[in-house]
C-alpha cells in the first residue's frame, strides 16, 4: 500500500543562483537541488492538474530530498510481502545515518540532467529515471551488505532487479555522478568497481568469467563512458577516461584516455595522444573523439 509522509508540510520554494560546487557535494548543492525539484513539480502541479496529487505525495509535502526520494523508492519497491511503510523507514534510516548518500544522489541527478538532452529537468528525473532510482537503492543495499544485513540488503537487490531491470549486487562498489542511461539491462558483478563521474548505457554487462570466486570483476575508473551493449568480463582494469564502444566484449585492460571497440575488443585510439584529455567522455557522452588506429 502507498504510503503518505504526513512528518512534513508544503514549504514556499525560494530559488537561487546555482552554487558554484561542481559535482554536488555540499549542503548548500543538495539543498538548492531540492528547491530547484520543489519549484518544478509546482510548475508541472499546475500545468498538468492530473498529476497534481502524485507530486504533492511524492515531493511537494517533503521537508527534504531523503524523505522524497526515500518516500518514492518505497512505493517503487513493496510488494505485497515487503511493506512499503518498512522500506520507507529502511531507506530513510540508511540515508540519514550516511551523509555520503545524499551527496552521490545530488551528483547522480545533475550527472543526468547536464549529460542527458532528454531530462527536462531534476523532478523528471527522480521521478522517471529508473538508472538513477535503481542506483540510489543500491546505495542503500550496499550500505547494508557493509554493515552484515545482507539478507536485507540481497532482497532489496532482487527487487531493484525486479522492478527496474537493474542488477548490481550489493556488495559492488559504486562511486558518485553516475549515469545509467535507459539503464534497462545493466548488470554490474559482486566485485566489479565504478569509479566517479561514469557512464554506462543500457544493456551493459560487467562481469566475471566463470565461476571461479574471488575478486573477478572489472575495475572501472573515473569518467568512462561505456556504450550500449557493452560486456566487460573478469578482473580487468579500464583506465581514467576511458571509452568502451557500442557491442564490445572487452577482457583485457584498456588503458586511461583510450577507446576500445569490437568484438574482441582491441585498442583504437588515445595511446599516441596522452595528453589530450580536454574532455571527460563520461561527462560529455562524446563517442567518436579521439578514435584513430594505434
Amino acid at each position: 500500500m502507498p504510503i503518505q509522509d504526513r512528518s512534513a508540510t508544503p514549504q514556499t520554494t525560494m530559488l537561487s543562483s546555482t552554487p558554484t560546487t561542481a559535482n554536488g557535494g555540499g549542503e548548500n548543492e543538495g539543498a538548492w537541488v531540492w528547491n530547484e525539484i520543489k519549484a518544478e513539480a509546482r510548475r508541472d502541479a499546475e500545468s498538468e492538474p492530473a498529476l497534481a496529487s502524485y507530486l504533492y505525495s511524492t515531493i511537494i509535502s517533503h521537508s527534504s530530498l531523503t524523505r522524497s526520494l526515500s518516500f518514492h523508492l518505497g512505493n517503487k519497491l513493496c510488494s505485497s510481502t515487503l511493506l512499503s511503510t518498512l522500506l520507507y523507514d529502511l531507506f530513510l534510516n540508511t540515508f540519514s545515518s550516511d551523509h555520503s548518500l545524499l551527496s552521490a544522489t545530488v551528483a547522480d541527478l545533475r550527472a543526468a540532467r547536464q549529460r542527458d538532452p532528454a531530462c527536462i529537468s531534476f523532478a523528471h528525473c527522480l521521478l522517471n529515471y529508473k538508472g538513477f532510482l535503481a542506483i540510489q537503492a543500491h546505495r542503500v543495499a550496499h550500505r547494508l551488505w557493509a554493515l552484515n544485513r545482507k539478507p536485507i540488503a540481497l532482497a532489496l537487490h532482487s527487487r531493484v532487479a525486479d522492478v527496474f531491470s537493474v542488477d548490481i549486487h550489493p556488495a559492488a562498489r559504486v562511486g558518485k555522478g553516475i549515469l545509467l542511461d535507459h539503464a534497462t539491462g545493466v548488470v554490474i558483478g559482486e566485485t566489479a568497481v565504478v569509479g566517479n563521474n561514469v557512464s554506462i548505457l543500457h544493456h551493459v554487462t560487467l562481469g566475471g568469467t566463470g565461476k571461479v570466486g574471488g575478486d573477478r570483476h572489472p575495475k572501472i575508473g573515473d569518467g568512462v563512458l561505456i556504450g550500449a551493449g557493452a560486456t566487460v568480463l573478469g578482473n580487468v582494469k579500464i583506465g581514467e577516461g576511458a571509452k568502451i564502444g557500442a557491442g564490445s566484449l572487452v577482457m583485457i585492460d584498456v588503458p586511461a584516455w583510450t577507446t576500445a571497440v569490437g568484438n574482441p575488443a582491441r585498442l583504437v585510439g588515445g595511446k599516441e595522444k596522452p595528453n589530450v584529455h580536454d574532455d571527460v567522455p563520461g561527462e560529455t557522452m562524446d563517442h567518436t573523439s579521439f578514435i584513430y588506429v594505434i
